[in-house]
């Protein structure tokens, strides 16, 4: 009788799920299958992962910032970067400099992510107190890249170098902001967002860094973007204007996948499509420009870009399977939800797979180190998709309810879950205590994945 209740229930629940989530489709299978989702912070601030690399190497900790926690949600006013013991969820301050606060503010530190190999972290970093009588406060056209050490010693380095005092912008260096530096597995690249302060007509684009000897002034890294878009507005059918949501494919950092705003073939209108930058490992990064007062900067010579999508509309950060063989991305669909997608890295693939058929936006999409699993959150709930050749089409739902999950990341072994929930949080006088703009505060939580559970499905 028991086992008979027990059936029911779950095939209840499957129902719930197919209801609520999406509608099943090319025989695509939803299994609810609940998992234990545990409260790691407590503390009176915000804890952001951002969705990048949070975890460290030994998978021991995760690295955070705490925007929004005082003043308002602008990244000028964060004023720390930290990690967590995820074994004890002691706090430790990794990085707090002296800042200026309010609607000019100084230096601004966020978007943090763990060395792959390497105890540090590395983040975005405006300008020091004693920076900005020249540079001015912070903004996303007025930032560098910053590391500092994960043993909370305060030593810190710098990773790119920032000029827009010369007319001709020194070489190596760059005249803007970087931004969501992320590691190529290995380490060896750095990848990054951009904005130009020097020629504010061009948008968004994305660069790389490479550690050189002949690296501008102090920093420790030689500069490059990887694509020089067209001017805003003046770009013809087929080309770029903006490149963003950029991730490695590959381990080694030769493959730069990214969404670019594409001007169609009707001149008039803009598609947000998949493309590839190919950067192989004998690129010298120093034949790059620097660009001046009247010329943008030019990517390394020996960089090629590469289209895989045509007319879709993509947005979101894009993955890269750890085998460096798939990208998955996320588009809207003909009823304009966000789904997932996954497309083969080597362009042999001319129509990307659609994977998920739901009913509500698909995000935070991150791959399992297996390469056959791809984890994302759907209305605040978190699922897996299966995607391997044969079990292709089953998906895992973890939770189902009404909180608001974001900012997903997955630990290396592909073991832990982590993402953050807006939680009521009491001072130490048991009183409610909201962030700077009135919300409850982002705190993190961590889900153990029971693999032998969904491997017996």
């Amino acid at each position: 009788m028991l086992i008979k209740i027990l059936k029911f229930v779950k095939s209840f629940l499957i129902l719930v799920t197919f209801l609520s989530c999406g509608k099943m489709q090319n025989n695509n299978e939803i299994i609810f299958l609940p998992m234990v989702e545990k409260q790691l912070t407590n503390s009176s601030k915000n804890h952001a992962l951002d969705n990048n690399d949070n975890f460290s190497p030994d998978g021991n900790y995760l690295c955070y910032d705490t925007r929004a926690t005082i003043y308002n949600e602008n990244l000028a006013n964060c004023k720390s970067i930290e990690k967590v013991e995820i074994a004890t969820g002691v706090e430790t301050i990794l990085w707090q400099p002296e800042n200026i606060t309010g609607e000019n503010a100084a230096p601004g530190i966020a978007a943090v992510s763990y060395h792959p190999k390497e105890n540090k972290v590395i983040f975005i970093h405006g300008p020091f107190l004693s920076e900005v009588k020249h540079r001015g406060y912070y903004n996303i056209r007025n930032r560098n890249g910053v590391e500092v050490d994960g043993n909370g010693k305060g030593i810190l380095t710098k990773v790119d170098f920032r000029d827009i005092l010369n007319s001709e912008t020194t070489h190596g260096a760059h005249r803007g902001g970087t931004h969501r530096h992320e590691y190529s597995r290995t380490g060896n690249r750095i990848g990054f967002t951009y904005d130009d302060f020097i020629l504010q007509t061009y948008d968004r684009t994305i660069g790389y860094l490479e550690k050189s000897p002949n690296s501008a002034n102090e920093a420790t890294h030689f500069f490059s973007v990887i694509l020089k878009p067209s001017e805003i507005g003046k770009s013809k059918p087929g080309e770029i204007e903006k490149a963003n949501d950029d991730s490695w494919v590959d381990s080694l950092g030769t493959m730069r996948a990214f969404i670019g705003k594409v001007r169609n073939g009707n001149g008039i209108d803009y598609s947000s499509d998949l493309f590839v930058a190919d950067i192989p490992l004998d690129v010298d990064i120093t034949s790059s420009f620097s660009g001046n007062k009247f010329e943008y900067p030019n990517p390394a010579k020996g960089i090629k870009i590469r289209r895989l999508t045509n007319g879709m509309k993509a947005s979101g950060i894009v993955r890269g399977s750890f085998d460096g063989k798939s990208i998955a991305f996320t588009a809207l669909d003909e009823n304009s939800i966000k789904q997932l997608f996954i497309i083969k890295a080597d362009g042999s693939q001319i129509v990307p797979k659609k994977v998920t058929n739901f009913n509500s936006d698909v995000n935070n999409i991150r791959w399992h180190a297996n390469n056959n699993w791809i984890f994302f959150i759907s209305n605040g709930n978190i699922f897996a998709a299966n995607v391997d050749l044969e079990n292709s089409g089953l998906t895992i739902q973890f939770t189902n309810d009404n909180l608001e999950r974001s900012q997903l990341v997955v630990s290396n072994d592909g073991k832990l879950l982590a993402y953050v929930i807006p939680t009521e949080t009491k001072d130490k006088k048991s009183k409610v205590i909201k962030d700077a703009v009135g919300r409850d505060f982002m705190q993190i939580f961590i889900m153990q994945i029971n693999w032998d559970e969904i491997n017996s499905q």
